[in-house]
């Protein structure tokens, strides 16, 4: 009796194991893969066969997700990929993200070991989400060229998220890439080019049916990640508050540039976080806010 539970207990564990290497293949895989095809080379029929052998049931979602990540004209702005997926798969794109990182070195780690030892750590929630409206907003600008996304209305209730701070990684997922459209107009070139940015802040997305400008839901809880290669865990709301802020502040210099838009730029600041100054602590662009607000309350 006690020889046919030992053997039993062998069978179940090697059948474990055979699952988690099986698991840890697919994502090893598409980690791969999706470093190959994220950005600007799109994937032919061989790469998509090759994804499809992948036949761990645990990755069918996610085979889904990182198929329309790396394709162009992708449909990610649909509710269905909007959506916040189970925690398996949000796991599994997080890990996937892990692979991608890792065989972008000069001198990878094993992906097996680099597996193992990320499971072993207790990854939050609000990281495993901030990482799939990362590589979704990514998916989004790098594969649907030009950006436009000026016909977009994204309901943020209908997206299976369960408090504020869930929503705001949204919004400011979103806002990341829109603040990636301008960046360069303001900061590169010199003077900065104020009509390509604000052609581009046109294309911006709407919010519950608002302009990305009047979204004012910042007070959720905050919490600390890596955002950055190679520096420690930092504020999530102090790194991404503070970007929103520049983008309302690019967008602000662009109405502020001629006369029949000063009363568009009034309105930005009136309807936006730009007057919110308990807020302030999150820009590191203070001074200016400080100027912003002191005229807006002499006109």
């Amino acid at each position: 009796m006690n020889k046919k539970i030992t053997l039993l207990l062998l069978l179940i564990g090697s059948i474990q194991i055979t699952f988690a290497s099986e698991l840890d293949h697919g994502i090893i895989e598409l980690g791969k893969i999706y470093r190959n095809y994220n950005f600007q080379n799109n994937p032919n029929e061989l790469v998509f066969k090759k994804m499809d052998a992948i036949s761990t049931s645990e990755l069918e979602k996610t085979k889904l997700f990182i198929r329309e990540c790396i394709s162009p004209k992708n449909k990610l702005t649909s509710e269905v990929f909007l959506k916040l997926p189970d925690e398996q798969t949000l796991l599994n794109l997080y890990l996937i993200m892990k692979v991608n990182a890792n065989v972008r070195q000069k001198e990878p780690k094993d992906n097996s070991e680099l597996l193992s030892d990320w499971r072993t750590k207790n990854v939050r929630r609000y990281e495993l989400i901030e990482n799939y409206y990362s590589m979704v907003f990514a998916g989004i600008g790098n594969k649907n060229q030009p950006f436009n996304l000026s016909d977009t209305n994204f309901i943020i209730d209908n997206y299976n998220l369960v408090d504020d701070t869930e929503k705001g990684i949204f919004f400011l997922s979103a806002m990341n890439l829109c603040y990636y459209q301008i960046w360069g107009y303001m900061n590169v070139v010199k003077p900065p080019n104020y009509k390509k940015a604000k052609a581009s802040i046109d294309k911006y997305p709407k919010f519950n049916g608002q302009e990305y400008y009047k979204y004012l839901s910042f007070g959720f809880a905050d919490f600390e990640m890596q955002i950055e290669k190679d520096k420690e865990v930092e504020s999530y709301k102090n790194y991404f508050i503070n970007r929103f802020y520049k983008t309302l502040i690019y967008h602000h210099q662009c109405l502020n540039q001629k006369r029949k838009t000063k009363t568009e730029a009034e309105n930005l600041t009136l309807s936006s976080i730009l007057m919110e100054k308990n807020y302030y602590e999150y820009s590191k662009n203070q001074e200016y806010l400080n100027g912003l607000f002191r005229t807006v309350k002499m006109d």
